[in-house]
């Protein structure tokens, strides 16, 4: 597994994010996971964050390493989710899968009919990079 990256301003809101939807929805497995990705994360300053690291607000190119096709999504919580215009909750699947994760990166994540990888081609949008440190 490679490293992952996050601000401490993200690790914080997601941490509250977790304990939150622990108390609506009990141990879902999609906190399991992500409380997995917040435990191995490396957390660093906002100011410090490489600009290919994957933040929350982040918009990313992926391709589908299985099928060649790529698709751009933003990395949102799950108040701001919204399928159609390709704004993905950090608790689907493949937002906890590309948290922290910077373009080269292969990700992968399992699937009803088995398991689906990506790499992050670019990161075309970071709000730290653009100086927005609480996005």
């Amino acid at each position: 597994m490679n490293t992952i990256y996050l601000t401490e301003l993200d690790y914080k809101r997601l941490v509250d994010l977790s304990q939150v939807q622990r108390q609506s929805n009990g141990n879902a497995p999609s906190l399991s996971k992500l409380g997995e990705e917040l435990k191995r994360a490396k957390r660093v300053a906002s100011e410090e964050i490489p600009s290919d690291v994957i933040t929350m607000n982040s918009r990313v190119l992926l391709k589908d390493l299985d099928k060649g096709t790529e698709i751009e999504i933003t990395l949102v919580y799950p108040k701001d989710a919204d399928i159609q215009s390709r704004r993905i909750s950090i608790l689907a699947p493949v937002g906890t899968a590309i948290l922290g994760c910077k373009e080269g990166d292969v990700v992968e994540w399992p699937v009803p009919s088995g398991t689906i990888h990506y790499k992050v081609v670019k990161v075309l949008f970071q709000p730290e990079a653009t100086g927005d440190y609480y996005l």
